[in-house]
């Protein structure tokens, strides 16, 4: 793998698993008090827009980590629509 390659894969490592414990939280509390909602639905989509990105241009370490990203970002999104109006 190039050296190159490896700062990618780096990089997505540490951003992807900095996003992982605001996602278990979300998850085991159901509190979506604190996230903003315009803020969310605007982070999954560059998500996404980054993640097709990735795919466009056959880089493994975006597509990786913006796959997983988005997997969570949607996840708490739908939380924060299903949970947000009800609290």
């Amino acid at each position: 793998m190039p050296w190159i390659d490896g700062i990618g894969y780096l990089a997505a490592c540490l951003t992807t698993l900095s996003f992982v414990p605001q996602a278990l939280h979300t998850f085991r509390t159901r509190d979506v008090r604190g996230i903003s909602l315009g803020m969310y639905s605007a982070f999954t989509l560059g998500v996404a827009l980054w993640l097709a990105y990735g795919v466009a241009l056959r880089a493994w370490p975006i597509v990786v980590a913006n796959a997983v990203t988005l997997c969570l970002a949607a996840a708490i999104l739908a939380m924060k629509l299903r949970y947000g109006r009800s609290r």
